[in-house]
């Protein structure tokens, strides 16, 4: 692992492969090792699989619970270890990608999101909210209870679910960077990014899962509809966490089209 002090934090990531950066930002409750069996498929590329705020080995230093806070972290990363990149991110990676592809000046040259939202319903910030409360109360266990259902919910094959559950609750380490991170989410309820959509001016695109019910077709097709160049792509049999249940697919297509766009 490599890191680097950024903003308030240090950041720590993993750089495998050589050519031309790829930078990998994973969801809520994740760290760089989601990216794990999904980074064997892009050895052409000089791959960088980043811990975001208070994820993983990435410290929390003092976390605003915004969007902006996340993509300027982002924004300095590429500032500063890659320069101009390719931007893959899922889940909560992808909305902080197309938050900081909206910013005048971006290094990100182009973008593909997978499982990714550009703004959240009342049931989803209510969501948020519930395992915020089970953290800021220290209730450890009835969080990893919490965290294994949802983990269940977002995996559709045949996979160990404690063990996926186990990962995450790992990564969420004490809590500091999922609260942070949730509160951004929360906070594009009442400042959705679709607005600001129109203003993105690389490359798009977009993954979805065939079976995903926490980011559903809806999600993929607002974004699609707000970039003018922008592409939508489908992986079959797999749930919200694409990386368990179709990691092979998954990373081929992710090759496809760093390939056939040309990375940054």
């Amino acid at each position: 692992m490599n890191t680097v002090e950024l903003n308030d934090i240090v950041v720590s990531y993993r750089r495998s492969g050589s050519g031309r950066p790829v930078v990998l930002l994973h969801g809520l409750a994740e760290d760089h090792r989601s990216w794990d069996p999904v980074a064997a498929h892009l050895g052409d590329f000089a791959v960088y699989a980043v811990d975001l705020r208070g994820h993983g080995r990435t410290t929390p230093g003092h976390g605003t619970g915004t969007l902006s806070q996340l993509s300027d972290d982002l924004a300095a990363f590429l500032r500063v270890v890659t320069g101009p990149a390719t931007v893959v991110g899922y889940s909560l990676g992808g909305t902080i990608g197309l938050k900081a592809a909206t910013a005048p000046h971006s290094l990100i040259e182009r973008l593909i999101v997978a499982a990714t939202s550009s703004v959240v319903g009342g049931a989803a910030a209510e969501f948020f909210e519930g395992r915020i409360a089970q953290l800021e109360s220290h209730d450890v266990e009835g969080f990893a209870a919490g965290l294994r259902d949802d983990t269940a919910q977002q995996i559709v094959t045949s996979y160990d679910i404690d063990a996926a559950a186990s990962r995450r609750v790992d990564a969420v380490g004490d809590g500091r960077g999922y609260i942070n991170a949730a509160r951004a989410m929360i906070g594009i309820r009442s400042e959705p990014l679709n607005p600001l959509l129109s203003q993105i001016d690389i490359p798009v695109d977009v993954i979805g899962a065939s079976d995903d019910v926490f980011c559903p077709r809806r999600a993929s097709d607002i974004i699609v509809e707000g970039i003018d160049d922008c592409r939508y792509h489908e992986i079959a049999g797999a749930g919200h966490l694409i990386s368990v249940d179709q990691p092979d697919a998954y990373g081929k297509l992710l090759a496809e089209l760093l390939a056939e766009r040309g990375s940054a």
